[in-house]
């Protein structure tokens, strides 16, 4: 199947393979983005090399896309049955897996990298760490809003 796009000649329409694998590669180059630029400006955040960097965002990147799927797949276990209790095991369990998941993600980063990569300051690095992967996700978001945007007006 093909599309034609202004200014380029006739294109294959990307598969969902392809689609998906944009998708992570994206939010792996803005993850490694972002730590790089923790690293660089602010003195809690330190990563011995490049490489440690590209494989910790490829690691982060993959324990957020786990957590989210269990928080996914929790609520739907909630959001199915009705009350009150049920509506507050939803967000509750939501709180508990999206919060206590970047202890688990600090601990793999600790367990994999050591030394290599470290968070410091605050309630030993863990602030530091919620930081970077708050402004991870923040810079993803930022970005599929751009993108989707850029759908809109290509009308």
């Amino acid at each position: 199947m093909t599309e034609e796009i202004r200014g380029v000649a006739l294109t294959e329409v990307p598969t969902t393979s392809q689609r998906l694998f944009v998708r992570y590669l994206m939010a792996i180059l803005i993850d490694l983005s972002v730590l790089n630029l923790f690293d660089e400006y602010w003195r809690h955040v330190t990563v011995d090399s490049f490489t440690i960097s590209i494989l910790a965002a490829v690691l982060l990147q993959v324990l957020l896309k786990a957590t989210l799927a269990l928080e996914h797949k929790v609520a739907g276990y909630f959001n199915a049955r009705s009350g009150g209790m049920a509506r507050f095991l939803r967000f509750f369990t939501a709180w508990l897996i999206l919060f206590g998941s970047k202890f688990v993600m600090l601990g793999a980063i600790d367990f994999v990298f050591g030394d290599d990569v470290a968070f410091s300051g605050p309630v030993h690095g863990v602030l530091a760490f919620i930081i970077v992967v708050s402004a991870m996700l923040a810079a993803e978001e930022t970005v599929v809003r751009f993108y989707r945007r850029l759908a809109r007006n290509d009308t």
